[in-house]
């Protein structure tokens, strides 16, 4: 078990105090990894006012065994998706030719379940369970979340989709902090300088979100990843002349986006100064 996910809860009332100061009334929806789907955090998300969760979790033979008939479904929708094709395929090509690539042309079927559950001992009470079974060229694949919302608020394959894939879109933001902007540079011996070093790479996200959302709008970089914006507009050569009243900075004629940054250049000069 995570260590970090152990620890999780007391944290979790802190956020979401905070939280609470400014939006009284706010519904609030807890995502997370199969390493939080623990009994305190979601019994404590149950017997709070407007939070519900969403949590994933690992697989069992209970499962499994629970969501074969749905898996059945998947595996005869698939098969019957590929009949017409493999049959195609096989008028084109000769019999010694290699026909794996119909599998491939096909995509896999997708079926959502959502059961009531309980595990023998870790769970106190019946929770929602929706499994989501694919079925494609590499075979089988099973996941599982568990989660507060009823299937009379959200059916199963919204909740999947909508409320808890979002989490990776998250995941990719925390992985541009640590990878583009140097996040996970914290080798120094003191943990206060450890700290100054993920405020600065906190700040330069800030600004680069504020960059990115402001000056790249309606460009090719306006979804852009950090890295990338940061190796475009900023990694850049240039001869830099420096007199008594500016300071010149020079680009190469041949800077391959020259027109998106001169967009950006003129929404930056039309920002408001703040004094």
């Amino acid at each position: 078990m995570s260590i970090r996910a152990v620890a999780a809860l007391p944290e979790l009332q802190r956020i979401i105090g905070l939280i609470r100061e400014k939006w009284q009334d706010t519904q609030i929806i807890i995502r997370g990894d199969s390493a939080y789907s623990r009994e305190d955090i979601m019994k404590w998300c149950e017997d709070e006012p407007r939070i519900d969760y969403i949590l994933a979790m690992g697989t069992n033979n209970q499962l499994q065994i629970r969501a074969s008939d749905v898996l059945e479904k998947a595996k005869a929708d698939y098969e019957t998706r590929l009949e017409p094709v493999t049959k195609l395929m096989e008028t084109l090509f000769s019999p010694n030719e290699e026909l794996s690539e119909a599998k491939k042309i096909v995509p896999e079927s997708t079926w959502y379940r959502s059961l009531c559950y309980k595990t023998q001992k870790s769970w106190s009470r019946t929770r929602r369970v929706v499994t989501k079974v694919c079925y494609g060229n590499k075979g089988s694949q099973m996941r599982h979340v568990v989660t507060s919302l009823p299937a009379s608020l959200i059916p199963p394959s919204k909740l999947y989709t909508d409320k808890y894939c979002p989490r990776g879109e998250m995941e990719n933001r925390i992985k541009e902090q640590q990878l583009d902007l140097f996040a996970d540079r914290t080798s120094t011996q003191t943990m206060s300088s450890n700290q100054l070093r993920l405020w600065l790479s906190s700040m330069a996200y800030v600004l680069m979100q504020a960059f990115r959302q402001n000056c790249l709008s309606k460009t090719s970089f306006a979804k852009a990843t950090v890295g990338t914006i940061r190796l475009s507009f900023l990694k850049l050569g240039a001869r830099i002349t420096i007199s008594c009243r500016r300071i010149l900075i020079a680009i190469a004629t041949a800077c391959p986006h020259q027109d998106i940054l001169g967009i950006a250049y003129s929404k930056i000069q039309a920002i408001p100064d703040s004094g």
